[in-house]
């Protein structure tokens, strides 16, 4: 079975910021941490959406913004009943102050989403460190207390270019060669 993998957080703001497209608004949206994130997409797409013909794409962003991404990014809040994106951005303007507010009351600080944000990098890469031992094992055997240690402090490009070299390299030590 063949796929198609398109980790949207792999690209960065300013890589996507650039974008005149819609699936580049939706990563910008998916990987938005602060509501001013939200609120300069929906500043795009307003301006890109604004054709009769694109009525109900625009309902669509609308309808996933209250069902899917606002409740996950700000939990309990009210939202108030909303038609379009012009609409929805005028309501973030309004309620991001409050909400702000809200999230340092209850202890959700900057310090505390980052180190969220950390703990789910900490633990993606012990995902992916899990696999490569998997398939290192699979392929060359019970592995030496060496490359247990290596997939331990592994960085993810590490982990990606082990995972590379595993399918060509003839040893242990080929894999883990880091000569570029």
């Amino acid at each position: 079975m063949r796929y198609l993998l398109l980790d949207e957080h792999r690209y960065a703001e300013a890589e996507l910021a650039g974008q005149r497209n819609l699936a580049a608004a939706l990563f910008r949206l998916e990987n938005s941490r602060q509501p001013e994130d939200i609120e300069r997409v929906l500043a795009s797409l307003i301006d890109w959406l604004t054709a009769a013909e694109q009525d109900e794409l625009r309902r669509a962003f609308v309808v996933w913004l209250k069902r899917v991404l606002l409740p996950a990014r700000v939990p309990g809040a009210d939202l108030p009943h909303v038609n379009d994106l012009q609409e929805m951005h005028a309501m973030l303007a309004e309620r991001v102050k409050t909400w702000t507010e809200e999230w340092k009351q209850q202890g959700l600080d900057q310090g505390r989403l980052e180190g969220r944000l950390e703990g789910r990098l900490e633990g993606r890469l012990e995902g992916e460190a899990k696999v490569v031992r998997r398939q290192l094992m699979r392929r060359f055997g019970p592995l030496p207390a060496w490359v247990d240690q290596r997939l331990e402090q592994a960085t993810e490009a590490e982990l990606d270019a082990w995972a590379e070299r595993l399918l060509d390299g003839q040893t242990l030590e080929a894999v883990f060669n880091d000569l570029n």
